[in-house]
């Protein structure tokens, strides 16, 4: 059993909903984001998810957008990302993680180079945004291989022929987008949410984890009573970003409490919901 799959089959049995975080390698700083890492567990993170910069994040709203460009811009780089999750590894090797990015920067790596370096480094599981189920053949191969966890989104236009086609190929779990359009923008309809997720559940026994629009502990706790797990990461890296505009003479573990308190209180929103 995989360490994702465990993770998911021990919540289950405790009747307990997943908390999967999402931040962006290297931003605040390249140093600073395997303590970070580290702090979003102690606050009730199950699965971390991280994000691989890139030059043109399409699904990002503007609050990661930026995200991105401080990460480019403080050097990092796909092989940094791996570096900071085998440092996190050191003292972890219990939590999933999971890395979102994009298929430029794999595809430049190599697919069999890639999947075998992120099984060094400790990665569980892989979204990658723009490349479709049709494309991921070579891909989904070397992972397999590795044993990582291929993962893939669902959005609220997705026509259900077509997920079919997307849950055959996931593993780990299936990732529902929650509202139309980018990370952090839109309102969240939870009966919509339910809905959907109802015909996701109907065609694969995976869990599914709801992401984008959950913004507090309230958003949280209204998903998690119809999802498997509760994604958040724009409401995070908002938080530390008004902290550091607030005073820039705040140490940098001082700027990661703000979305570390706010992790917290989602937390008791996602373990406030009936199960």
């Amino acid at each position: 059993m995989s360490r994702l799959t465990g993770v998911f089959a021990q919540l289950k049995e405790q009747r307990k909903k997943a908390l999967i975080p999402y931040v962006v390698a290297g931003d605040p700083s390249p140093s600073g984001t395997v303590e970070l890492l580290h702090q979003l567990v102690a606050a009730g993170a199950d699965v971390l998810e991280v994000g691989v910069p890139f030059s043109d994040p399409m699904s990002e709203g503007l609050v990661i957008q930026l995200g991105h460009e401080r990460a480019l811009a403080n050097g990092m780089t796909l092989r940094g990302v791996l570096e900071i999750i085998t440092d996190f590894r050191r003292d972890n090797t219990h939590t999933p993680v999971i890395m979102m990015g994009y298929a430029n920067p794999i595809e430049r790596f190599g697919y069999d180079a890639f999947a075998e370096a992120s099984s060094v480094a400790g990665v569980d599981g892989l979204i990658t945004v723009d490349l479709p189920p049709e494309e991921v053949g070579r891909l989904d191969h070397a992972l397999i291989q590795v044993g990582i966890d291929n993962i893939f989104l669902i959005s609220p236009t997705t026509e259900n022929e077509r997920i079919e086609t997307i849950v055959a190929r996931a593993r780990g779990f299936i990732y529902y987008v929650a509202v139309k359009g980018v990370t952090g923008s839109g309102q969240l309809d939870v009966n919509e949410v339910a809905q959907r997720v109802g015909v996701i559940r109907g065609m694969t026994d995976l869990p599914v984890a709801v992401g984008f629009g959950i913004k507090d502990a309230d958003s949280a706790s209204h998903v998690a009573q119809v999802a498997d797990a509760v994604v958040v990461g724009s409401a995070l890296i908002d938080e530390m970003v008004r902290k550091s505009r607030a005073d820039a003479n705040l140490e940098e573990i001082q700027i990661h409490e703000a979305a570390v308190q706010l992790l917290k209180r989602i937390r008791s929103g996602v373990d406030s919901s009936p199960s």
